[in-house]
């Protein structure tokens, strides 16, 4: 009988977890992240609503593993490249020298902290709660899981400010994780020796530097295809070790994994990869404990007693307060929307409060409806604060950015380009090693070329290649070509494309999804094509009226259908590419997120149909 029940747990926990995202879409929900609603749905079918749920050895299972995961993955959304600072500074458009972000993000935190702390001191004070420690940890703390898809959905993520609202959030997850570890080592009955925790992460680094050593070993390429998928098993093995290493020291299991992601992140893996490990958690473990969340918490149980339904409103203003005074930092180079718009995203807690709530519930250090009270309103902040930050944010801003495109080698094709470029919506930047005195003279006078020493990956790291969101790499040699797009790829460009000649070679950087082109195949493609469908080619090469392809970017349209669009001026919708599906577009086909959009029509009207579409102005 037991095994039955538990089977029909299981069953409602995964429905509602397959159904949740199909309801936002439906209603249109799209400000919500999809995890708030899945505690939601877990709510109303959990102790605060419709009780179908008995909690047995199955959904526990499946939820520490999904707790576990999401922290594995908290981990694995770290980029450190993001703490290099070597992006050179420009001038904003107030006449103002861009700011350090690494030096600005770790200014917000530390404010952020000192705040979190005093207002601590208060509500112990007050006598909502004992641990002024915990406490801290709960305030100054943010999620990574709404700030990195928020600014993604904004397009924000490559700029100034939306480095710096990252990084700051980046700071606040590694820092409160490692305080958290050290909470329990210090509080926790017979967890005393906090420095059994410098065992573990000896052993993370050992095991990043074994890692880096066979990452480059050529079987390795090999061995992750087909059923072997070894760089799969190696990550699930990463992390069973850490979080075995971790509870043995008398740290919590979320530490091993939040370390094994860190480590992961380090050695840079390949995007097809992480998009496995994203499927897997987010389509499957995190989602079941999510729901579980809300079916475990009891809503009914907080209105019961004054004194929590009193502390709701008062953590509210006591988040938002200890992130906002700090974010005041930002005035110095920003109007005063992107600062408090920043402060309010950067007010949003989750996964960390609940890993914190938990604890020290288990730990007796708080009661089970202090323990909800305390996420309860860390779903609130999540709701509203990205609603906030996309109210007040001026998008204006973002839509004015251009794309950064890095051409690496010199050459007429590329040269050409780059002129091409600079009038619409592209900022193309040349690297080439150094040039002859005359040649250089020539260059300066018509082109901008950064000169660099050599093609090594660590002066093109310097050079700022790995902060633009297009890399050309085109230089005469076709093995070093493949060489730096595999590196520009793992260190997290979002698009390269690589000059190939070799049939070979072409289809190993596929694999890496990297674009190729070839000098070759390109003219006798274009010769056959003239010869064959010439009215085609003058419609693709015609610069006033050529083919054009457009992401769809901006929530704001998602799910409308094109009779109903507002804006299309003197531009015709030719084809939608939805994965491995290609549409052909009517009145009724509904535009998707990452649609990508085969238009035709004026350069004029294009470029404004990008902005639309590609930058979130509207949001």
């Amino acid at each position: 009988m037991d095994q039955h029940v538990s089977v029909i747990s299981l069953l409602v926990v995964v429905t509602t977890a397959f159904l949740t995202p199909i309801l936002l879409h439906r209603f249109k929900l799209n400000f919500m992240p999809v995890v708030v609603a899945e505690i939601i749905m877990g709510l109303i079918i959990g102790k605060s609503g419709l009780n179908m749920v008995d909690e047995d050895a199955w959904l526990s299972t499946l939820s520490t593993l999904g707790f576990i995961f999401l922290m594995f993955l908290s981990g694995l959304e770290i980029d450190f490249t993001a703490f290099s600072g070597s992006k050179k500074r420009e001038i904003l458009a107030n006449g103002k020298k861009e700011p350090n972000t690494f030096a600005t993000a770790s200014s917000i935190f530390i404010g952020v902290f000192i705040f979190s702390l005093g207002l601590s001191y208060l509500f112990v004070i007050a006598g909502f709660i004992d641990n002024a420690f915990l406490m801290t940890l709960i305030i100054s703390t943010i999620s990574l899981g709404v700030v990195v898809p928020t600014l993604k959905e904004a397009h924000l993520m490559k700029t100034v400010i939306g480095q710096i609202i990252l990084l700051v959030a980046v700071i606040a997850d590694l820092v409160t994780m490692i305080l958290l570890a050290v909470f329990v080592s210090v509080f926790e009955a017979g967890h005393g020796n906090t420095w059994l925790l410098l065992i573990l992460f000896g052993a993370g680094i050992i095991l990043y530097f074994i890692g880096k050593k066979f990452k480059t070993r050529t079987f390795m390429d090999t061995l992750s295809t087909g059923t072997v998928q070894i760089g799969t098993r190696a990550v699930f093995t990463l992390i069973i070790v850490l979080v075995g290493l971790s509870e043995t020291l008398g740290a919590e299991n979320i530490l091993g994994a939040f370390l094994a992601g860190v480590l992961v992140s380090l050695l840079s893996p390949n995007q097809e990869l992480l998009h496995k490990l994203d499927s897997f958690g987010y389509g499957f473990l995190i989602p079941i404990f999510f729901v579980m969340v809300g079916v475990k918490l009891d809503v009914w149980s907080l209105f019961s007693e004054k004194k929590l339904l009193l502390l709701i409103p008062l953590l509210l203003i006591g988040l938002l307060l200890s992130k906002l005074i700090p974010a005041y930092l930002l005035k110095i180079w920003y109007d005063t929307k992107t600062v408090v718009s920043s402060g309010f995203l950067l007010t949003s807690t989750l996964s960390l409060v609940i890993a914190a709530s938990t604890i020290g519930e288990r730990m007796k250090v708080i009661t089970p409806q202090m323990s909800g009270t305390l996420i309860l309103v860390a779903v609130i902040t999540s709701i509203f604060t990205p609603m906030v930050f996309k109210k007040l944010f001026p998008f204006e801003a973002a839509v004015s950015k251009k794309v950064s495109v890095a051409f690496l080698g010199v050459n007429q094709v590329t040269l050409s380009l780059s002129q091409e470029l600079k009038g619409g919506l592209y900022a193309p930047i040349l690297y080439h090693t150094k040039m002859e005195k005359s040649d250089k003279q020539i260059a300066d006078s018509l082109f901008d070329i950064v000169e660099i020493d050599d093609y090594s990956i660590e002066t093109i790291a310097k050079a700022g290649v790995f902060q633009s969101e297009i890399a050309v790499i085109s230089t005469g040699d076709e093995t070093i070509n493949a060489s730096l797009a595999k590196a520009v790829k793992e260190k997290g460009v979002p698009r390269v494309i690589a000059r190939i000649e070799s049939s070979e070679i072409e289809q190993s950087l596929r694999e890496h999804n990297i674009e190729v082109f070839s000098s070759f195949l390109s003219t006798k493609t274009l010769l056959r094509a003239l010869i064959e469908s010439p009215t085609l080619i003058n419609i693709l090469t015609n610069q006033e009226t050529g083919l054009f392809e457009i992401i769809m970017m901006n929530s704001f349209f998602s799910g409308m259908h094109l009779r109903e669009f507002p804006f299309t001026g003197d531009v015709i919708f030719v084809r939608i590419s939805r994965g491995k599906d290609s549409i052909v577009p009517h009145g009724d086909t509904e535009l998707l997120m990452n649609d990508r959009l085969i238009v035709t029509g004026s350069k004029e009207y294009v470029d404004e149909l990008k902005r639309k579409l590609e930058f979130c102005e509207t949001c």
